[in-house]
């Protein structure tokens, strides 16, 4: 365990009765599923952004209930670099963590997400899809977890989904009764398994989106099935009567394989359809029903937690920015963090067919380096989010200042622009 001298002098001190005062966290993390595949918008001016063949009331309840961020960004198109962003609140880049697993681990020197809350007295526990590391993730700062799972679960199935959707979803309620039963608030999170075959949905969930459609769809009973479990969390929180003190924070790893429309692109890219992804965070004093338009990241949920749980001694190097101001206030609330720019680093041959790349992002535009032909891609988001509009060539000035940029981040985290190579792909 890291020592956080001001954080566990501070939680020695609390009585058990102010211990209890402490928020919840509940931060469930989705597998693939893209920023349109809700059936409540992401975006109440864009009507493709809600589905019209996926049904997810729970999740619907929890954007109503709560505010929905329409520009929140996954810190990378794959599994790993966008989970590490989550649970350290550091770009991968800075991390060297930009490909998979298989390539390196989380080193153990870095502070989670569990490590400083665990030390300011939280229980903590994390169900389902590790992946971030091949150590348990008991060296990471979690009282309870399923191992160190990679995409075929503890039980190395082919199709861990169904079982563990819903196996996670009850391990998760049994964790949160015995936090209660103790007095001590928790921390949780339940990271969903990929699957979207008959061979991972119950077959009754596929009967009933058969009926509803008219064919068969296991992409769809695959989101129902997974949304059925955040429905079990959701009655569990409200039996055990913390609701009301809990924040339930709702986002996925990256866009879905293809089914991101109105965006182009999906995982493995840095399209908007791989990168741009739901983030849904209901809790005490939010502004239900609110829709932050504000770029946001992966990054942003470290230090938005921490401020949260009240947390004080946060580690350095931080990228990311706190979003409690925008979640009480919406977008009269300006996140900030130490560069004004979100960069996406992902120099590996996966499925974009322009190869290697970085993207950077500030105020309305997106740069995209290629690096296999060295081009610029240069797209304003407000006007062409399906980037199909390449700007490069008539706003040269502006290319040339987002490169410098990217140029000047990729230097202080020590990765050349041009260090491309071959990416594991997830063990299928």
């Amino acid at each position: 365990m890291k020592p956080f001298i001001l954080a566990s002098i501070v939680a020695a001190a609390l009585s058990p009765a102010l211990v209890t005062a402490q928020p919840n966290f509940l931060l469930i993390i989705g597998e693939g599923q893209g920023w349109s595949s809700l059936s409540a918008p992401m975006d109440d001016r864009v009507p493709e952004s809600a589905s019209a063949l996926f049904q997810t009331p729970n999740l619907d309840r929890i954007a109503s209930e709560g505010v929905r961020f329409s520009n929140f960004y996954a810190a990378g198109p794959r599994c790993t670099p966008s989970r590490v962003a989550l649970y350290t609140g550091k770009n991968p880049a800075q991390l060297h963590l930009t490909a998979t697993v298989f390539a390196s681990d989380l080193p153990l020197s870095e502070t989670t997400l569990a490590e400083l809350l665990q030390d300011s007295g939280y229980s903590t526990a994390h169900f389902g899809k590790w992946h971030i590391s091949r150590e348990h993730p008991s060296r990471y700062g979690y009282d309870e977890s399923d191992g160190p799972t990679m995409n075929r679960g503890p039980d190395n199935a082919r199709y861990p989904n169904p079982g563990q959707a819903y196996g996670m979803a009850e391990r998760g309620m049994a964790f949160m009764e015995r936090s209660v039963a103790e007095g001590k608030p928790f921390y949780l999170q339940i990271a969903h398994y990929g699957g979207n075959n008959i061979e991972s949905v119950l077959p009754a969930t596929l009967v009933a989106v058969e009926s509803r459609l008219g064919a068969s769809n296991a992409g769809a009973a695959a989101a129902e099935d997974a949304d059925n479990t955040y429905g079990m969390l959701l009655a569990k929180l409200d039996a055990l009567g913390v609701a009301d003190d809990t924040y339930v924070i709702y986002t996925t790893d990256h866009g879905a394989g293809g089914r991101n429309s109105p965006l182009s692109g999906g995982k493995g890219m840095l399209t908007e359809g791989g990168l741009r992804v739901p983030l849904l965070i209901r809790g005490p004093d939010v502004a239900a029903g609110t829709f932050v338009r504000q770029r946001t990241s992966g990054v942003d949920i470290f230090p938005t937690i921490a401020e949260l749980a009240d947390v004080r001694g946060l580690p350095t190097g931080l990228d990311g920015g706190s979003l409690v101001g925008a979640l009480k206030d919406g977008d009269s609330a300006t996140v900030v963090r130490d560069r004004p720019e979100l960069v996406v680093h992902y120099p590996h041959y996966d499925n974009d067919p322009a190869g290697p790349s970085s993207a950077i992002y500030l105020g309305d535009y997106k740069l995209r380096r290629l690096y296999e032909t060295g081009e610029r891609r240069l797209f304003n988001l407000v006007d062409d989010s399906a980037e199909q509009n390449n700007l490069a060539e008539r706003m040269p000035d502006k290319v040339r200042e987002l490169d410098e940029k990217l140029t000047d981040y990729l230097r202080a985290v020590d990765r050349p622009g041009g260090n491309a190579g071959r990416n594991a792909r997830d063990d299928r």
